[in-house]
């Protein structure tokens, strides 16, 4: 068995091909897990209670002899299990802090006919590593704004298709986020998964490259980002999409008309104290009305006074502002491309 690095698992070419087993507790890995990892438990949630609590409140060895009693047990069974997460035999394993459980599950799986890897420090460690690389400017940020309506992840992910590197924050966070971001959402990973999954993502463009984001809060619905992420984010030279109003309510019609009246009552009741209880009253009546737009326009007074705010913080240098000529996604996303390249930066 070998040790390795946090640095030599997302660098060395040795360890490529070589499958990735988190033997935390499933508790432990649906809160967040490394990019790539799969689960081979070596303890139920109970059991690791169980485990920890003895640790605690007895003793380290008390701890350790019923870990061994518990895993005893299952050891055929992670055979097995591993043999089928990793057919090619090739395993790097990692439990919390590269001590006990990963050693164990390690010595079994090299004793196995297993070639493996033991990841020094485990997911602390990890994790570590990943916020460290998330606030180092390796690539070149820039960022999307537009007020609320603009349809900012359409046009990135058109931008995307036509050759830009584009990380979708909304969409690794599974929210829109506005109080309507959740609407048609599936639920939204922990924030430290979400800097799992942003972690992964840029690290599939090389170092160097301009990577487009767009503009967001500190807060996508649930998910809080890193003060050393979001620091890089809001000092990145933004791009300014600008549309007319009616294309923005029509986007927002089209986009949000479909789901429940009740979800999307209680999507207006979220933002009662800012929006005012007479605009809150105007908006559910419109939707009582099926009248849609007046109540997206509604929404927008809310929004642009918000956006317009926090354009005065962020106080960021803009590159330009791209006025649109086309309400196709498409064709906005080739616009921005073509201004920004056209450039003197």
């Amino acid at each position: 068995m070998k040790t390795l690095t946090v640095k030599d698992l997302f660098t060395n070419p040795t360890w490529q091909g070589f499958a990735l087993l988190d033997v935390r507790s499933p508790g432990e890995y649906e809160e967040a897990c490394l990019p790539g990892a799969l689960n081979l438990p070596l303890f139920s949630n109970e059991e690791r209670a169980r485990v920890g609590t003895l640790y605690k409140q007895d003793s380290p060895d008390a701890a350790l002899l019923e870990g061994l009693d518990i895993a005893g047990g299952k050891m055929r069974k992670l055979v097995e299990t591993a043999r089928k997460l990793a057919p090619g035999n090739k395993v790097v394993v990692h439990c919390w802090r590269g001590g006990q459980r990963s050693g164990s599950v390690a010595w079994l799986l090299e004793r196995a006919g297993f070639e493996v890897g033991q990841l020094t420090g485990g997911y602390k460690a990890t994790r570590k590593y990943i916020r460290q690389y998330l606030s180092e400017p390796r690539h070149q940020f820039k960022v999307l704004s537009a007020p609320t309506g603009s349809g900012k992840t359409p046009v990135l992910l058109a931008m995307r298709e036509q050759g830009a590197n584009v990380i979708d924050l909304e969409g690794l966070a599974n929210h829109k986020g506005s109080a309507f971001g959740g609407l048609g959402e599936g639920p939204q990973p922990s924030s430290e998964a979400f800097e799992n999954r942003l972690f992964a993502a840029l690290r599939s463009i090389p170092e160097g490259e301009v990577v487009w984001l767009e503009d967001e809060s500190r807060m996508i619905g649930h998910v809080y980002m890193s003060d050393e992420f979001y620091s890089r984010l809001v000092g990145s030279p933004i791009v300014i999409l600008e549309q007319p109003m009616e294309w923005r309510i029509r986007h927002l019609v089209d986009n949000y008309a479909s789901y429940p009246k009740e979800e999307l009552i209680a999507a207006f009741t979220r933002i009662k104290k800012r929006l005012g209880g007479q605009h809150l009253k105007a908006a559910i009546e419109a939707l009582a009305a099926d009248d849609f737009a007046a109540a997206a326009r509604i929404a927008l007074v809310y929004y642009d006074k918000a956006y317009r705010h926090y354009g005065e913080r962020r106080n960021a240098q803009v590159l330009c502002r791209v006025r649109t000529v086309s309400a196709e996604v498409g064709e906005i996303a080739g616009q921005i491309l073509a201004e920004v390249d056209g450039l003197d930066l």
